[in-house]
């Protein structure tokens, strides 16, 4: 197959410096900076189920394929147009083997692949509860954006069915919320175990919080020190450059 004809006209061709290729449509959600943190935050080892609930066009997995090779991955996509971006990213870079893309509902995830299968889940889910905040015409981006279709509790509930016990669960959000998203989470069993602020300069307080649980686990959990973005405006600290030196080598 021509590689090339997998990138329709409207979209681009995005090198992630890290061998893998990413298929992005300029008009739809395109992925940012959480997406990589996330990536980067969580910890897949050899042969270990991960589902990515809510992909969009399947940055997480093809980071984590690219970080830990040996992991086997899913991601659910509730929209149909984005999974198909995903999915002819995964072939693009011929990672059919590896990476499996499912048009599906995140609060059917245990309905569609059973209780207690996956090692690994992670997720950057939509942050603003149902319209708040600000919102558009672009139906792709107010779904990825904004609780129009999947709640809160509705991934951390469906994660907890989905994960193994002693499985591990990892998702960035944003600090405002973050009495819900440790309520939530201990509600169903999966004990908030090590957390992460991120602020965009020393100085201001953290815009994106990555979260590690796991089903099932003591109630014991690390804050690590904060991990800030900006030196100054358009300069990334040495840890930002590290990690995108990791995933995308920017």
């Amino acid at each position: 197959m021509d590689r090339e004809k997998l990138v329709l006209e409207h979209e681009r061709l995005d090198d992630l410096q890290n061998g893998y290729m990413l298929i992005q449509n300029p008009k739809q959600f395109c992925f940012g900076i959480d997406a990589v943190l996330l990536s980067w935050f969580a910890n897949v080892k050899p042969q270990e189920q991960v589902l990515d609930m809510g992909t969009g066009t399947g940055i997480v997995p093809i980071l984590l394929k690219a970080r830990y090779p040996k992991g086997k991955y899913t991601g659910l996509e509730i929209q149909e147009e984005s999974a198909d971006v995903a999915r002819r990213s995964v072939v693009y870079n011929h990672l059919e083997e590896d990476i499996v893309i499912t048009t599906g509902d995140i609060k059917e995830a245990a309905a569609i692949y059973g209780g207690s299968f996956f090692d690994v889940v992670t997720t950057n889910p939509p942050y603003m509860v149902g319209n708040h905040g600000l919102t558009g015409d672009n139906q792709a981006k107010m779904i990825a954006r904004h609780e129009t279709l999947c709640t809160l509790e509705d991934v951390i509930s469906q994660a907890a069915k989905v994960l193994k016990p002693r499985g591990r669960f990892y998702m960035v959000h944003r600090p405002f919320r973050l009495a819900e998203i440790m309520s939530v989470m201990v509600k169903y069993r999966i004990e908030p175990k090590r957390m992460r602020l991120v602020h965009p300069y020393v100085d201001k307080e953290p815009n994106m919080v990555l979260i590690e649980g796991m089903r099932g686990g003591n109630s014991r959990m690390t804050v690590e020190k904060p991990l800030i973005v900006y030196e100054k405006p358009g300069v990334y600290t040495r840890e930002i450059l590290d990690i995108y030196g990791q995933e995308t080598k920017k």
